[in-house]
């Protein structure tokens, strides 16, 4: 179908320690289990509520999972990016079971750290291009290089050399 887009776009909590299995030939698969919650007042009580969804990730990106595998951790805070999959499967009395998952394969995949590198649990640390936030595209590598607090003053291209870095150089001010 042309015109169709299957993107999913979340921003929440790591529940668990991401799991790390392998293929036969060695290449390593994540799970990961992210929270998203959203909080009201409710109109008759006046009392806060809050709903928590859970969320399960699957990635089979190599470089995004080495990424996880080093650095991510309970209680991180992710961004990522990837497509939902809906799988069919039978449990144990035959009985046909789905699961829909967001999958982080090929190139539509993103991951970032919001909380920096391995800190879990919310703590910022700065020392990025994205303040405290460290991004990996599907080649595992931060699309812009560069250290210190990220100002920007160098001038000139930042990329890191790949003609599919993502340049964030820019004239804007802010």
């Amino acid at each position: 179908m042309a015109g169709s887009v299957n993107k999913v776009i979340l921003i929440g909590n790591v529940g668990a320690d991401p799991e790390i299995r392998r293929t036969q030939d060695g290449r390593p698969i994540a799970n990961l289990r992210i929270a998203t919650s959203e909080s009201w007042k409710d109109r008759n009580s006046g009392e806060r509520r809050e709903k928590t969804e859970w969320h399960t990730v699957v990635v089979f990106s190599e470089p995004l999972c080495k990424v996880i595998e080093q650095y991510v951790k309970k209680g991180a805070k992710l961004y990522i990016e990837g497509a939902l999959q809906t799988r069919k499967w039978q449990d144990q009395t035959g009985n046909d079971r789905y699961s829909t998952e967001i999958v982080l394969q090929g190139f539509n995949s993103t991951l970032t750290m919001l909380d920096g590198r391995g800190e879990g649990g919310g703590a910022s640390r700065g020392g990025s291009d994205f303040g405290g936030a460290q991004s990996y595209d599907d080649y595992g590598s931060r699309p812009s290089s560069g250290g210190g607090s990220g100002s920007g003053a160098s001038g000139g291209n930042r990329s890191s050399g790949s003609p599919l870095s993502r340049d964030m150089d820019d004239d804007i001010p802010f």
